[in-house]
């Protein structure tokens, strides 16, 4: 590995990806100033979406990566309310148009179907009373496996298939997955075969 430095960031919610904001706590807050002022994010997590989020000094590798047409994978673990079925599955993988853009076809895939009530710690609290108000409501987890990144894109097409997203978490970018061992507000450097992994994108 070259002397620019690669590191991978669990992103808690509540902070914004930015390297300075007026208002909000920054992902940079949680790295020591030295850290601080080399590093920069590489693209971008919304507010309340946590997960992986990768920091380098290497613009090079933040072009790879956050270049459009390199159409690079990135996989979100989510919640949501609502139902979801084959007929919206396919929908999701085969693209979906919405206001602006048609998402690209894209990998969906179910991990469980619960009910409302069942996933009240990730609610956000500014919404606990409101999705309680119908705690045996339909509510399930999957993953979605997007090739673009596009603004709230993930949200957007799941709204498009009458679902709501409550709890958002990246959990890989291309080759790369988040290190289960970190906790949120953790980070650390990126090994050799991890950034081999992007550099093969």
């Amino acid at each position: 590995m070259n002397d620019k430095l690669y590191y991978m960031f669990n992103k808690p919610q509540n902070c914004v990806t930015a390297k300075r904001d007026a208002v909000h706590r920054t992902v940079m807050d949680y790295f020591p100033a030295d850290l601080s002022e080399r590093l920069h994010p590489v693209g971008r997590l919304d507010k309340d979406t946590c997960g992986l989020l990768l920091l380098t000094d290497d613009g090079d590798l933040d072009f790879r990566i956050m270049q459009p047409d390199r159409h690079v994978s990135k996989t979100y673990f989510f919640y949501a309310i609502g139902t979801m079925d084959d007929e919206k599955i396919r929908s999701l993988e085969k693209g979906i148009s919405m206001v602006g853009f048609t998402s690209r076809p894209a990998s969906f895939r179910l991990i469980r179907k619960c009910r409302i009530s069942q996933l009240e710690e990730f609610f956000p609290s500014e919404r606990r009373e409101r999705y309680l108000k119908n705690p045996d409501g339909p509510a399930f987890a999957a993953e979605l496996t997007i090739h673009e990144g596009k603004k709230h894109e993930v949200k957007r097409m799941l709204e498009a298939v009458h679902c709501k997203i409550f709890y958002l978490k990246r959990i890989s970018i291309g080759g790369l997955s988040l290190d289960d061992s970190l906790a949120e507000g953790q980070y650390r450097p990126l090994y050799d075969y991890e950034l081999q992994l992007l550099e093969k994108n």
